[in-house]
C-alpha cells in the first residue's frame, strides 16, 4: 500500500463562505423557472392571482382583463351543457382550471336576443291565432327591458355578492368566478325562451319550473360552500338572498315574455293580444 501526499487548497478551509455558486442558465430560463414555479396560483383562476400575469395593468384597462377571453369554444360549450347535468362530476368544477368571462358575456347577451325573438314570435302567433286579420306591431321596447334585466342580474348581483364576502373575510372566490356562475347559470333559459313559443300556458309554466330548479340548483351548489367559508354563520344566510333573487327573475320572464295566449271571443274594441300571468 502507497500513500501519497496531497497538498490542501486553502480556499476549501475557507469554509462556505469561500464557495460561490453561480447559474448557467441564461435570462429568459431563469424568469421562465419563475413563471413555471408560480403556475400552482394561477391554475386557481382568481381574479387576485393574474396580478402577475399581467404585470403593471390595471384593472381598467383592457390588458388586465384579457386573459378573461383566452378560452377556446369546446371549453365553453361543455361548461354550458355541463350546467344542465347536475349528476356531472365536473358539475361543481365547472369553472377549472380558471375561470373566464367569454361565456358569462356572450351567453346573457345572446339570452336577451332570445327572449326578445321568441316573446315576439309567440305575440305575433297568438294574436294571429286570436284575429287573423288584425295588424301587429313589434314592441321594441321589450329588447332594452330584456337587456336591462339580464345585464343587471349577470353582472351586478354576483359582484356585489363579491363584495360582501370580501368584507366578510372570504377571499377564496374570486370576481372572475362569481360572473362565471351567474353567467354560465343563464344557459338554460336560452333553449327554454324557445321552447315558449309554443302557445301553450300550461306547458310554459313546466318549462319555466324546469330552467328555475335547474339554474337554480347550480347557483346554490356553487354558492354555498363559499359563504359556509366564512367565520360568521349569518353570511350564509345570503344565499337566502340569492334564491329569492332568482326566483324574482323567472317570474320576471314568465311575465314578461312567456304570457302571450289565444284569445278567441273579445269583445268591440278590445284588444286581441291580451297578457295573464
Amino acid at each position: 500500500m502507497a500513500y501519497v501526499a496531497v497538498d490542501a487548497d486553502d480556499r476549501l478551509e475557507e469554509g462556505p463562505e469561500g464557495l460561490e455558486f453561480k447559474s448557467f442558465l441564461g435570462t429568459d430560463a431563469r424568469a421562465e423557472q419563475r413563471t413555471q414555479s408560480g403556475a400552482s396560483n394561477l391554475d386557481r383562476g382568481y381574479l387576485t392571482d393574474h396580478t402577475t400575469h399581467k404585470g403593471s395593468s390595471g384593472f381598467w384597462t383592457v390588458d388586465y382583463y384579457q386573459p378573461y377571453f383566452d378560452v377556446d369554444t369546446s371549453t365553453v360549450l361543455k361548461r354550458c351543457y355541463t350546467t344542465l347535468l347536475p349528476t356531472s362530476p365536473s358539475y361543481l368544477t365547472i369553472l377549472t382550471p380558471s375561470a373566464d368571462l367569454y361565456g358569462p358575456f356572450w351567453i346573457p347577451t345572446t339570452l336577451i336576443l332570445a327572449l326578445f325573438l321568441s316573446s315576439s314570435l309567440a305575440a305575433s302567433i297568438s294574436s294571429y291565432l286570436s284575429d287573423p286579420g288584425a295588424a301587429y306591431e313589434y314592441d321594441f321596447g321589450l329588447l332594452s327591458l330584456a337587456a336591462t334585466i339580464v345585464y343587471i342580474y349577470t353582472f351586478a348581483v354576483p359582484v356585489l355578492l363579491w363584495l360582501a364576502l370580501r368584507y366578510f373575510g372570504v377571499g377564496e372566490w374570486g370576481v372572475a368566478e362569481a360572473l362565471g356562475v351567474w353567467g354560465y347559470s343563464l344557459f338554460v333559459w336560452i333553449p327554454v325562451s324557445i321552447l315558449c313559443v309554443i302557445p301553450i300556458s300550461i306547458l310554459r309554466w313546466v318549462l319555466v319550473g324546469l330552467a328555475f330548479c335547474l339554474s337554480g340548483y347550480f347557483l346554490v351548489a356553487n354558492v354555498y360552500p363559499i359563504l359556509a367559508m366564512a367565520d360568521a354563520k349569518a353570511t350564509r344566510l345570503l344565499i337566502i338572498v340569492v334564491g329569492v333573487l332568482h326566483a324574482a327573475l323567472a317570474l320576471t320572464f314568465k311575465v314578461l315574455f312567456f304570457s302571450y295566449y289565444v284569445v278567441h271571443d273579445i269583445g268591440p274594441g278590445a284588444d286581441p293580444l291580451r297578457r295573464f300571468i
